[in-house]
């Protein structure tokens, strides 16, 4: 029995690659039954005689799972974001953010399209940057066009699977095939009546790219919150999970306790007034769903 990840699923089928090629392969009915289903990202072992008619037999364990879009066993979230059409939002991104942090997925924030971005909308931006990179997160300015960035992105992919994600329109294929142009993603010009992206890309795929994979993935513009709790929000802010320890109160939700390290530390601007009203907005949000 040969061992594979699966790159790719489609129709049915599940395209599995090791180093003797790409296997075209089904799933056994005993997934169906235990209501498993084979997922990209995948590390599976199956049988081929042919390389279009093989059989996975077994998934081995995954290290997580993302619903939308689809994909397993994921190491890093490129999230993409453009400085102009669509503007960039930090309430978007730290959306995102907070998803990657609660699925333990390391982040990196890539701002496409830099070369579009007016003066003021520029500074602003490198604002944005250094209020990040103080948090941890890696944050890069890019311009698919021209290349820019380019250089600084290749060497986080190498043996990581990473997926690509952000709002439709902000240039994810574009970018992958910037890095590689042999990759030929299909890309979509901007709607400027409606002034967000068409969703050229259909379904989850792994793509070779410097030594490591990295998945093009629909683009969504919004991001629920049913897979965290409010009492644990707070941890997916890790200037707020530094300052946890120091809060008068243990199970402090930063919102009316006095005593409370991470309202002292915006009080002394140490974390970003607009990081914290995220952080409200999430936490009311949760909690409402909580109440149906």
């Amino acid at each position: 029995m040969d061992e594979g990840i699966i790159i790719k699923s489609l129709s049915g089928f599940y395209y599995v690659e090791n180093e003797n090629g790409v296997f075209q392969c089904r799933g056994r009915g005993l997934f169906r039954k235990q209501k498993i289903k084979p997922l990209v990202g995948d590390y599976v072992f199956f049988e081929a005689e042919q390389k279009e008619e093989g059989y996975i037999y077994e998934i081995k364990e995954r290290r997580n799972e993302i619903n939308r879009p689809p994909v397993a066993n994921v190491d890093q979230a490129l999230l993409v974001f453009s400085a102009e059409e669509p503007a960039f939002s930090t309430l978007l991104l730290d959306r995102f953010l907070v998803h990657m942090e609660s699925l333990d997925i390391w982040p990196v924030i890539i701002i496409n399209k830099f070369d579009l971005a007016a003066q003021k909308r520029e500074q602003e931006l490198l604002e944005c940057q250094h209020d990040y990179q103080v948090m941890g997160y890696p944050f890069v300015f890019v311009s698919s066009k021209n290349n820019q960035g380019m250089e600084e992105i290749k060497p986080w992919l190498e043996q990581k699977v990473s997926i690509a994600a952000g709002q439709s329109g902000v240039g994810k294929s574009t970018l992958l095939n910037a890095l590689d142009p042999s990759l030929e993603l299909e890309t979509a010009e901007i709607s400027t009546h409606l002034g967000r992206g068409k969703h050229t890309t259909r379904h989850v795929e792994l793509h070779s790219v410097h030594g490591g994979w990295v998945a093009d993935t629909p683009g969504f513009s919004s991001l629920d919150f049913q897979a965290v709790h409010e009492e644990d929000l707070d941890v997916c802010f890790p200037e707020m999970k530094d300052r946890l320890a120091q809060c008068k109160f243990r199970g402090c939700t930063h919102r009316k306790e006095p005593g409370c390290a991470v309202k002292q530390a915006v009080e002394d601007e140490n974390i970003p007034s607009y990081r914290y009203n995220h952080y409200l907005q999430f936490y009311e949000e949760i909690h409402a769903q909580r109440r149906y």
